[in-house]
């Protein structure tokens, strides 16, 4: 049995953000190498509070390719959700990636934040994220559909974790980036859920 505290609830490995409103909908998310599961909180409770279930998933030793199935048992605990779309930020977005191209029937949809497409999975029911000051991921997007450019965002402010090595500052704060990342994220899965029903 699950307990709620807010809208939060820890589960393991998992913690899950629920909608104050009816859902269909849900978003699993991966985070980045290294990075403390929490610093995803604050940018799942945006997308939360537009009503989708977001499902956070702590990694073993903060690694994603340790465990990029993860989704297959979520996918079996929320019996109820229609459309499920797999997200992360950084290593997280490309296992996210990974378990997409993997699981295609299962999965409606990928977001990927400070990521690339990594396998075989349709540009078109991908969202690629990333700041303007992260050019690592600019030089290794080679499709064209649903790129979306933060300008003077950079790698980390996807998450509330500060800088790691090689980081370039951003020019815009956390907020900003993170609110421009939520609002694609919105339009995209409205786009999507018009597709498939």
């Amino acid at each position: 049995m699950l307990e709620k505290d807010n809208n939060y609830t820890v589960d393991g490995n998992l913690t899950v953000l629920f909608p104050t409103s009816s859902y269909d909908s849900a978003i699993i998310f991966y985070p980045g190498a290294k990075v403390e599961t929490e610093a995803y909180l604050p940018i799942l409770d945006q997308i939360r509070s537009k009503g989708i279930l977001c499902i956070l998933v702590e990694m073993p030793f903060h690694m994603a390719i340790f465990d990029s199935n993860a989704g297959e048992d979520i996918i079996e605990k929320f019996p109820d959700i229609k459309h499920w779309y797999m997200a992360g930020h950084s290593m997280g977005g490309a296992m996210a990636s990974k378990f997409a191209a993997d699981h295609k029937e299962d999965i409606d949809g990928v977001i990927l934040l400070g990521a690339y497409l990594y396998g075989d999975y349709p540009e078109e029911d991908t969202l690629t994220i990333y700041g303007s000051l992260n050019q690592s991921v600019e030089d290794k997007i080679d499709y064209t559909e649903n790129i979306v450019e933060i300008e003077g965002g950079n790698h980390a402010q996807f998450g509330n974790y500060g800088m790691q090595k090689g980081d370039v500052p951003a020019t815009i704060t956390t907020q900003e980036q993170q609110k421009q990342a939520v609002d694609s994220i919105i339009e995209f899965i409205t786009i999507e859920y018009q597709h498939y029903n």
